[in-house]
């Protein structure tokens, strides 16, 4: 005859093991409230931003000094209006990429093949849906950017979007390739794709007094 108490406890015992198990496999983004270690991420995230910016910075002073050396620039104001779209079209890129991304993602999974209007994205869909999203947003702060600072500089100051179209690029794979590892994973990348802005409008508000 089957002890049934036994049988339960080992019973209970693998639910256990398969509980902590399924917690260490589980990938950093999709850790709960309980399971993230808040300060150590916001460590990781002050320390990868920093990083990515002391490099954007460090860019963008090699782009000055060496681009125009090889490229002239415009120096009246409706060419360098017209130079700035033009850069935001290699901006925009990455919108069509990241819309091409779910719009293929969502094809293929049977969870997300009815359009977001029948439910959440699935697991497999939601790390391209919150790319694109992200992607949208720091798309048109970069834009507006580069509008903003080509009326305020001319010449070879142009150079300075030369290096931001490269570091919203670099910036953007770094982020989605670090998007799995949570927020401090995606941090650096982050930072980069941002840091047109960050030091773009600034830049455009002191140079327009």
């Amino acid at each position: 005859m089957i002890d049934h108490r036994f049988f339960d406890t080992n019973r209970l015992h693998l639910t256990r093991e398969e509980a902590t198990i399924e917690t260490e496999q589980k990938e950093p983004y999709l850790y709960t409230e309980d399971e993230v270690d808040l300060d150590r991420e916001e460590r990781n995230i002050q320390i990868f931003t920093s990083l990515a910016l002391l490099l954007s910075a460090a860019l963008f002073a090699a782009g000055f000094y060496t681009i125009p050396g090889v490229v002239d620039f415009p120096i009246v104001l409706i060419d360098r209006i017209a130079f700035a779209i033009q850069a935001g079209v290699f901006v925009i890129i990455w919108v069509f990429i990241a819309v091409g991304m779910v719009s293929v993602g969502r094809r293929k999974s049977a969870a997300d093949v009815q359009g977001s209007a029948a439910g959440p994205p699935s697991p497999k869909l939601a790390i391209r849906v919150a790319f694109l999203q992200n992607t949208l947003e720091q798309a048109v702060l970069t834009v507006f950017a580069f509008l903003a600072f080509a009326v305020a500089i001319e010449g070879p100051g142009l150079s300075m979007i030369v290096v931001a179209v490269a570091l919203f690029a670099i910036g953007r794979i770094l982020f989605l390739m670090g998007y799995r590892k949570g927020a401090s994973g995606r941090a650096f990348g982050m930072a980069l794709t941002m840091a047109p802005s960050i030091f773009g409008y600034p830049a455009a508000i002191i140079l327009m007094f």
